[in-house]
């Protein structure tokens, strides 16, 4: 399928909001009642754990759509925050799902962008079954290149389930 993220929204019934980094597009628990599709900045689907770590489940980029599979479930299963200043195109769930079910062109497309997301998950959990933080470390480099900022670090050691500390002694070691 040749649809791109944008065309995927094209022509369906949307409007433009702003979020301040630290502010919630929704909560775990909320109903769902729209998709949203990043059109600059970062939101992170992100659930807290138990013992107070906090887990990141997406981080959707410009272009990226929010919690795609969500439009399937009742309620969302994580929240929503803007990492950044974000803008995102919003698109009712009731919309999304009737241009599904009418136009199977449409429907084809959003399930080779879902499959596409079950092999990154699936990436991701293979960097979650190493053993090493160094070999975490390269394999996420693999997969996404060159390291952030320094202030972005947190986020890379929540992704490969290290903590901050084990995951910058690592970059020490890999720098000298």
């Amino acid at each position: 399928m040749s649809l791109t993220e944008k065309d995927l929204f094209e022509g369906l019934a949307s409007q433009k909001r702003q979020f301040e980094p630290g502010q919630y597009l929704f909560h775990r628990g909320d109903p769902v009642q729209r998709l949203f599709r990043v059109v600059a900045g970062e939101v992170q689907l992100v659930r807290p754990q138990e013992a107070g770590d906090v887990v990141v489940l997406q981080r959707a980029r410009t272009g990226d759509v929010v919690a795609e599979a969500s439009v399937f479930a009742g309620t969302y299963h994580c929240d929503a925050i803007a990492h950044t200043e974000t803008t995102v195109l919003l698109v009712s769930r009731d919309t999304f799902l009737t241009h599904f079910h009418q136009n199977p062109e449409f429907a084809e497309a959003w399930a080779a962008r879902l499959a596409r997301e079950v092999q990154l998950m699936r990436l991701q959990n293979e960097i979650l079954s190493l053993k090493a933080v160094r070999e975490r470390l390269k394999a996420w480099q693999a997969w996404h290149g060159d390291l952030p900022p320094k202030g972005e670090w947190l986020h890379i050691a929540r992704q490969i389930g290290v903590s901050p500390e084990a995951l910058y002694r690592e970059i020490g070691k890999l720098r000298r």
